[in-house]
């Protein structure tokens, strides 16, 4: 069904808020993704505040040309979706935990991250990036480690004294 030149204009200006708005927009293809399924990943999306919607290609291209975006804009083949958010690690995070558990009914396919076009693998990299508890928790066990290793010899110099 052909899409009149006022809703186009709407669809238009929408992509470009959110490319003017987001930290991080992530493109995703999403054939053979049941409504079902796209409707639980939605929700679950918007309980994250990470935000997901369709778009037209050349729309979504046109949307991008116009904003201050280096790189190169990543081949969006097939049905495109956009996971975007104001936060710059959750959407790409988010999606691609359900790209694992939908195997292969969507997928990464490049995105934008702090200005910049990003093509699938550095997504899926960014998409791997532990959350800040789980960076800060390592963190933590690293300063810990050579400590408690200086405490366990301590110990054990002080029982062969004994």
């Amino acid at each position: 069904m052909a899409v009149s030149k006022e809703k186009k204009g709407e669809i238009l200006e929408k992509l470009k808020k959110i490319a003017k708005d987001s930290l991080s927009i992530v493109f995703v293809n999403f054939h053979g993704l049941p409504v079902s399924e796209s409707s639980e990943m939605r929700k679950t999306l918007r309980a994250k505040n990470v935000s997901y919607t369709v778009a037209k290609k050349s729309l979504t291209r046109k949307a991008l040309e116009g904003q201050k975006i280096s790189g190169v804009m990543p081949d969006l083949p097939g049905e495109l979706g956009l996971v975007f958010g104001a936060d710059l690690l959750d959407p790409a995070r988010e999606i691609y935990e359900f790209q694992k558990k939908l195997d292969k009914k969507i997928r990464i396919v490049g995105g934008v991250f702090e200005g910049r076009f990003m093509n699938q693998s550095e997504m899926i990299s960014i998409a791997q990036i532990p959350g800040l508890q789980t960076l800060r928790a390592q963190f933590v066990n690293l300063i810990n480690s050579p400590i408690r290793g200086f405490v366990v010899a301590l110990s054990e110099i002080a029982k062969n004294k004994e």
